[in-house]
Order: C-alpha cells, then sequence, then structure tokens
C-alpha cells in the first residue's frame, strides 16, 4: 500500500504560497509565506463551510503511519451510518484484541496545510474480541456485532472525517464518517464515494471484485456496510478524495458534503447546490444518484467529474441487520441478479437491460486500464487552463493514469461536447488508444467537466514516482482545480462559458472497441 497521506500533508503546505503553472514564478509572497494578493472572496451561501473554519488550529495527529497500522481484526471497525447531519450520533462496532482503544474523529481540510483538525476525543473504551464474520451463500461478509460505543457529533461542522483508533499497543485504524450538509444551496458539494469504497472493500475475504485467491467467480454478488473496510480503514477516501477536499477547503468558497447514499436517498439533498463534484474513483451508482445528479444538473448545478470511471456499474440497496439500506447489491451479471430485466439490474450502465450509457452525463465512456499517458492540452483558451501557462500540445507527464474515459461520437454524447485535452495513451501491452478531458453545457446553464484520468485527484498531493509525475505536473492540475472549483461557485457555467462542440473535428471512430470498458448495448 502506497503511504503517501504525510507527503499530501507536506506538498500541500508548500503549495500555500498559490498555486503557480510550469515556467511561471509563484505570486509574489508575504513575509508570511503567503500570496501577497488577498484569495478570491468566498460566495454567500446558507450551506457553504465558511472559511472561519479552516482559520481554526490543524494538526497532522491524523496521519496513520505504516508501522502502526493494526491488523484486519487486530483492530477494526465501523459506524452504524456512512452519514449523519451535524447533532446527530452514531453507533462504531469495534473489535480489538489489543485491549482498549480511544477514539479521536479528525475532520479533513485545509487547516494552514495541517490537513485536518480534530474535533472529538472518546474516552478510553474497553476493548472486545467481537465474533468472527458470516458468509453467505451470495458470499456476503456480515458481522453479528455489539456496538462499542455511541457518538455525538454536537457542534461537529458538516465535512468528511477520520476517525482514528487507537489501542494500548499504540496500532492504530481508521473509520470514516460524513457529517452531511443540512442544505447544499449556494455551495459546491463534495460526494464521498462510499458505495465504491464498499464495492471494492474485501475485509472479510470477499468484494464485489473478488474471493479467495483473487478469483472474480467467487466474488460476493452483495457487500454489506455493517463490516470494516479493508487496508487502512479509509483506502479509497484518503487516496481518491482527501487530496481534492484539502484543496477545495483552502479555495474559499462554500462548500457542502453529502454521500452515495444522500444522493440516493434524499431527493432534496441537492436543492440550490452550485455544483457537485466527484472525486477519483466513483464508479458505483444507483439508479437515484443518477437521477438526482442529473435533475440537479438540468436546474443549472454543475457538475464536475476528476477522475474516470464514473457512473460505471449499476447498483442498489438493500435490507442489512443495522438498516433498511445496508446492503449493496451488485451483481454484475443479469442473469445472477434476481431482478433480471429491471431498471435496477445490477449491470454496467451501458450494458442490456436497460442500457443507459454513462456519456449522457458524464459526457464520455469509460475507456480502459491500466492505462499510462501524458495530459496533452487541445484547447489552451478553455477557460479552467487559465493561470496555467498551457499551449495548445502542452503535455503534463504523469497525470494520466490507471483508468482513463474516452469521448465517442455515439448516442448520448452531449452534441456540444468540447474536447478540450487529447491524451495519447497506452493501456496494457500492446493497446493504444485516447484519454480525453471534456466540458459540454445544458439548456439550464450548468457545465460539466471530465477530467477523464483516475490520476487527476491523487497528483494534487503532489510529485509521484509511480507515474512519473513531477511538480509541473502537479501545479497545472491544482491550478485547474482551484479554477474549476471557484467557477462553480458563481453559478451555471454555461451563463459565462458555453460550451462550443468541436468532437467531430477529432475524427473519433464510433468503435470502443480500443477500449476494455466492454460493448455499449
Amino acid at each position: 500500500m502506497r503511504r503517501w497521506v504525510l507527503v499530501t500533508v507536506l506538498a500541500l503546505v508548500a503549495a500555500a504560497a498559490g498555486c503557480h503553472s510550469a515556467g511561471q514564478e509563484p505570486p509574489a509572497a508575504s513575509p508570511t509565506g503567503r500570496p501577497s494578493s488577498p484569495p478570491t472572496p468566498p460566495v454567500r451561501a446558507s450551506g457553504g463551510i465558511a472559511l472561519a473554519e479552516n482559520a481554526k488550529l490543524g494538526t497532522t495527529q491524523w496521519v496513520l503511519p505504516a508501522n502502526r497500522l493494526a491488523g484486519p481484526v487486530e483492530l477494526a471497525g465501523y459506524a452504524d451510518r456512512v452519514s449523519v447531519r451535524s447533532g446527530q450520533s452514531f453507533r462504531l462496532y469495534v473489535t480489538s484484541t489489543a485491549g482498549a482503544f480511544t477514539v479521536r474523529a479528525f475532520r479533513i481540510g485545509w487547516y494552514g496545510g495541517k490537513g485536518a483538525r480534530l474535533v472529538w476525543t472518546s474516552p478510553a473504551v474497553p476493548g472486545l474480541v467481537q465474533p468472527a464474520p458470516t458468509v453467505g451463500a451470495d458470499r456476503m461478509v456480515s458481522t453479528t456485532w455489539r456496538p462499542s460505543l455511541t457518538v455525538p457529533t454536537t457542534g461537529w461542522p458538516a465535512g468528511a472525517y477520520l476517525l482514528l483508533l487507537t489501542a494500548a499497543n499504540g496500532k492504530e485504524k481508521y473509520v470514516p464518517i460524513t457529517i452531511r450538509s443540512d442544505s447544499t444551496r449556494g455551495a459546491v458539494v463534495i460526494v464521498d464515494a462510499v458505495n465504491t469504497y464498499q464495492a471494492y472493500n474485501a475485509w472479510g475475504g470477499y468484494s464485489l471484485y473478488h474471493g479467495p485467491h483473487n478469483s472474480f467467480a467467487t466474488r460476493a454478488y452483495r457487500v454489506s456496510f455493517d463490516r470494516p473496510y479493508d487496508r487502512d480503514g479509509a483506502h479509497l477516501l484518503v487516496q481518491s478524495e482527501l487530496p481534492l477536499i484539502q484543496l477545495a477547503e483552502q479555495s474559499g468558497v462554500p462548500l457542502a458534503y453529502l454521500t452515495s447514499f444522500d444522493l440516493d436517498t434524499d431527493r432534496h439533498a441537492l436543492a440550490g447546490a452550485r455544483g457537485i463534484v466527484s472525486g477519483g474513483h466513483d464508479e458505483y451508482w444507483t439508479t437515484g444518484m443518477r437521477a438526482a445528479v442529473t435533475k440537479a444538473r438540468d436546474a443549472g448545478t454543475n457538475v464536475a467529474f476528476l477522475g474516470a470511471n464514473a457512473v460505471y456499474w449499476r447498483v442498489r440497496y438493500e435490507p442489512g441487520r443495522l438498516g433498511s439500506q445496508r446492503v449493496l447489491a451488485g451483481y454484475k451479471d443479469a442473469s445472477a441478479d434476481p431482478r433480471t430485466n429491471r431498471p435496477d439490474t445490477t449491470v454496467k450502465w451501458r450494458s442490456v437491460p436497460f442500457p443507459s450509457p454513462e456519456n449522457s452525463l458524464t459526457g464520455m465512456l469509460y475507456e480502459c486500464f491500466p492505462a499510462e499517458g501524458s495530459f496533452v492540452v487541445r484547447d489552451p483558451g478553455f477557460f479552467l487552463f487559465a493561470g496555467t501557462g498551457a499551449a495548445r500540445g502542452s503535455s503534463y507527464p504523469g497525470l494520466v493514469a490507471t483508468e482513463i474515459d474516452r469521448a465517442y461520437p455515439i448516442a448520448g454524447t452531449p452534441a456540444n461536447l468540447q474536447v478540450v485535452a487529447h491524451s495519447p495513451a497506452t493501456c496494457g501491452p500492446g493497446r493504444r488508444t485516447f484519454s480525453d478531458a471534456t466540458y459540454y453545457t445544458v439548456p439550464s446553464g450548468a457545465g460539466v467537466f471530465d477530467a477523464g484520468s483516475m490520476e487527476w485527484v491523487r497528483a494534487l498531493h503532489g510529485p509521484d514516482s509511480k507515474h512519473s509525475l513531477k511538480a509541473p505536473t502537479v501545479a497545472f492540475a491544482r491550478t485547474v482545480t482551484l479554477n474549476l472549483v471557484r467557477a462553480m461557485a458563481t453559478g451555471p457555467l454555461g451563463h459565462g462559458h458555453p460550451a462550443r462542440g468541436d468532437l467531430a473535428a477529432l475524427g473519433a471512430s464510433t468503435d470502443t472497441s480500443t477500449g476494455t470498458g466492454g460493448r455499449v448495448g
């Protein structure tokens, strides 16, 4: 596992003087090391986190070093809710073979570059070795644990939180929780992709990807939120969302927080929102989620996908031991799904029955894995590239990696899709394709941006030797992201920046066989 969390903090501290593009000097600094020009003033909003929150004292105590990471059952826990409103309590279920433990709640943010703020600390809680998990006929792992403690959230501001469990022997593990916003009106909404967290979660031996021996054939058909997450307990939050959250909270715009679950279950959750930001890995969507985001877009809410492979698998919620929607069904095979031939049959969104490919929302199709390449600018006049110093053909090595999206001139692709970057990429041995970054607008005025690469959010934390991603690429990604968040906060992007359709000029084929995403139904 890559342990780059502390690097994230240090890299963001280094960027505190302001993001700047390759080949350009940073803004003139004051004696404090910050830019001498004032930050962009925040947009007033009823639902947004104020700048005052990030002016509070931060800490780096939230960072979990590799040598303190507890084993899968040495110390692990989960919450009985993926999100609560401030003031609502939730229960933690923890197993510990390492004795008593404490819980500290850290809110992720900027906080002068520290990366998080300590909001709450529990007293010592007696450690309990909980019963072993059970595996059902559908290979769903679940637990029958006793609650360890109830956590109050009075006074906790909305945001993404890391609960850090610390055992008596010093070993630690995360539990993620989102304090969802009461209102998103006037704010830019960051969505915590809890469905995707759970789909990849192999705690207990099974995920929606594999069972024993890493075999897809023995994968679980359903996964339960009533179990801990594997690895450090918050792997996808830390890897694919945390750098975005920290940078967005530095931006000065009002932010709100929701989860995949909130989009599905609360039809008023996005009322009046200025923008919705999907992070680096947001792959698993319910029909309710997609309907909610599409409705918001069509009412004037901007949308951004800062990754790739979004809206790829269709899933649904089902009852679990601790609630009516604590199980995520994802059969990935219509013939295996008891709800076959229905709009919520759990297959790819692009597949039969009821195909509805992701391009009608994201603008593009998921293209392939494993991808590698440089991000190549096609349209340097694109408004989000302002201040980067980019020219036509400017190349940013390492920014195209892991999974990518590509624009295709097929049904569902917006007619005014503007391709602002067109990047040659490899996709495993012997396969060559492209990763695109795109933008389109709709009659409501809303703009939709898709970065087209899963490496985008990871690049925000700093250089990445795995993909030869260096400082100029980091500076480019940070500048574009700050431009995006600040522009979204002003209102519908299309009013000032209508998209100019130019996909036809690429001469792109309708043949999607260059990728690994599967046939479009």
